[in-house]
């Protein structure tokens, strides 16, 4: 099987999150999508870099959630979540995802 970048799993969720939440106007339904892909991309980040690592990203994964609303009044909601997507997958590359 494949190895997905959590860099590519952790944007993912964050744009995955929004999108469903949108389209289906169930915002817990885009937070289980959310939760999903912060939780396989904590686990490969432990797994790659270690838990010290794996906090800091983590804490950057809910940073960028909650950043990408008040972001999103200045910029739109796309913007918003695309730029915070693309700031934690650069986070994970740069810390986990670089080395293998």
């Amino acid at each position: 099987m494949a190895k997905v970048p959590s860099a590519a799993v952790a944007a993912s969720g964050l744009i995955g999150g929004y999108g469903v939440a949108r389209w289906t106007k169930k915002r817990q339904l885009g937070g289980v999508v959310l939760a999903a892909a912060g939780a396989a991309a904590a686990q490969q980040w432990k797994q790659r870099a270690g838990g010290k690592a794996a906090g800091v990203l983590s804490a950057a994964y809910v940073a960028a959630f909650a950043g990408s609303h008040p972001l999103a009044k200045k910029v739109g909601a796309w913007p918003a979540v695309f730029g915070v997507a693309g700031a934690v997958a650069l986070a994970s590359w740069a810390v986990a995802d670089r080395r293998g």
